[in-house]
């Protein structure tokens, strides 16, 4: 099944009990609003579907796995009703993956920026090949990662998220991401990737889903607040969306 958008698509595909999602759009996988509400409905299909055992989160392209907030839409926020609609969308993403009692896959083979660094961070297993460079640039754009910062703290641990958060500018290697957990593999090819996770997911999908899905509430244990924890922090970056600093600096991020 695929969904075509005026820019992008979401395309699911079920096999064998595995079911693949993949969002694209042709400013470096960014994500609009209408994406992001598009990808959360179906992780949480998928979730609910008895012939689903395990899902793959994957990207488009060659290049970027995801560049995070659309910024054509982060200027249009023109309050802060606006900008906490908008910037909920990746609350209710994240909150999606959390509950979602498969576990979930994620294919990074390509550059993470903002938002992207928190779907690789709410994803159960991430898998990644050389390129998967991460960069938290929220601070640079005068918003600060709020909304994600719950998911990269928890998978990364305090201090390296406040690194990521603090020098917004730097990117880190994949690495230095794989050191600190963000990915659980590292190949150095995309197809050595994509055979990886065809075992892991052919693994998976013959394994016990109700001892799965108690494994990923026992991983998740502690974090029901952030239905209400991340709505409160998009209405933060809702609010500093509006400033002019926030304004000029996207406006130069646009312009890159």
């Amino acid at each position: 099944m695929i969904r075509e958008f005026k820019e992008g698509h979401i395309r699911t595909e079920k096999h064998n009990g595995v079911t693949t999602i993949e969002f694209f759009h042709p400013r470096s996988n960014s994500l609009p609003a209408e994406l992001l509400e598009a990808l959360t409905h179906q992780i949480h299909g998928a979730g609910n579907d008895e012939e689903t055992k395990v899902i793959i989160l994957r990207s488009a392209g060659e290049k970027a796995f995801c560049a995070g907030a659309s910024f054509d839409e982060l200027l249009a926020i023109g309050n802060e009703e606006q900008g906490l609609q908008f910037f909920s969308g990746f609350a209710h993403l994240i909150n999606a993956m959390r509950k979602c009692p498969r576990f979930i896959i994620a294919r990074v083979h390509g550059k993470c920026v903002g938002g992207g660094v928190g779907i690789a961070a709410a994803a159960d297993y991430a898998i990644a090949a050389e390129g998967a460079d991460i960069k938290l640039s929220e601070l640079a754009m005068g918003i600060g990662p709020f909304v994600v910062g719950p998911a990269v703290e928890r998978k990364l641990g305090l201090a390296a998220f406040s690194h990521l958060s603090i020098d917004s500018s730097m990117w880190r290697n994949v690495d230095w991401a794989r050191k600190r957990g963000l990915y659980a593999e590292l190949h150095s090819s995309i197809e050595l990737m994509d055979e990886s996770i065809r075992r892991l997911a052919d693994s998976l999908a013959h394994a016990n889903p109700e001892a799965m899905r108690l494994m990923k509430e026992a991983f998740w244990k502690g974090t029901d607040h952030w239905d209400r924890l991340l709505i409160e922090r998009a209405a933060i970056s809702g609010r500093l969306v509006l400033s002019e600093f926030s304004n000029t600096a996207i406006r130069k991020f646009k312009g890159k």
